[in-house]
């Protein structure tokens, strides 16, 4: 009982800290802020997190498990990969691009240190790229043949799908995306890893 009370605590201090990171930035808030909101103790926030940079360091590697189970409680590894593709890339660039996500980017461009964008880099490379691999190892795009290089094939994708729409989101470039939108970009980057990968294949075979 006592862990269960715990985790909803956290939940409600990580969600009071979201709010406060996109209503002030990074440099804009403080743990006492955050404990007001959350009407938590400031003991509380520092027992559980040390600091303020620890705080949102827990809230990047959550955000990227929650990313992860979000991402892949949809897909079916069975179906043929552009099958996949559809159900992957609009949740994946909706995650990526939302609240949340811009939020923690923000907040690891206003880290002096750079050890928030550190965190930012290898929690999502650590946690969510090897999900995306596994879709391409598993996948083969002439239901008899197994691909190739799964972990170039899955960066080459997200690199198609995603570009420079993070950053241009959080610097404020371009708003939240359209779910249209999102949809369009994810249908073209499913079409152009699929083009590839066929290529790629037919090279191998002559």
């Amino acid at each position: 009982m006592r862990d269960k009370i715990r985790t909803e605590r956290q939940k409600q201090i990580e969600k009071a800290a979201f709010d406060l990171l996109e209503e002030y930035g990074y440099e804009g808030i403080s743990m006492l802020k955050i404990a007001k909101r959350a009407k938590a103790s400031n003991e509380t926030l520092y027992r559980w997190y040390g600091d303020k940079k620890g705080l949102f360091q827990s809230l990047v590697q959550n955000n990227a498990k929650e990313i992860s189970r979000l991402l892949f409680s949809d897909v079916d590894s069975s179906r043929p990969l552009y099958e996949m593709l559809d159900v992957l890339g609009p949740t994946l660039l909706t995650l990526l691009t939302g609240p949340r996500a811009i939020a923690l980017n923000r907040a690891a461009a206003g880290d002096p240190t750079g050890d928030l964008g550190r965190a930012l880099a290898k929690s999502g490379r650590d946690t969510i790229m090897p999900l995306i691999e596994k879709v391409f190892e598993r996948a083969d795009i002439t239901n008899d043949t197994p691909i190739g290089e799964p972990t170039n094939f899955a960066d080459i994708y997200v690199r198609l799908l995603v570009g420079d729409l993070q950053i241009r989101r959080a610097t404020g470039a371009i708003p939240q995306l359209s779910k249209s939108a999102i949809l369009q970009r994810a249908k073209e980057a499913s079409s152009l890893i699929l083009r590839f990968m066929e290529d790629a294949e037919d090279t191998n075979f002559n």
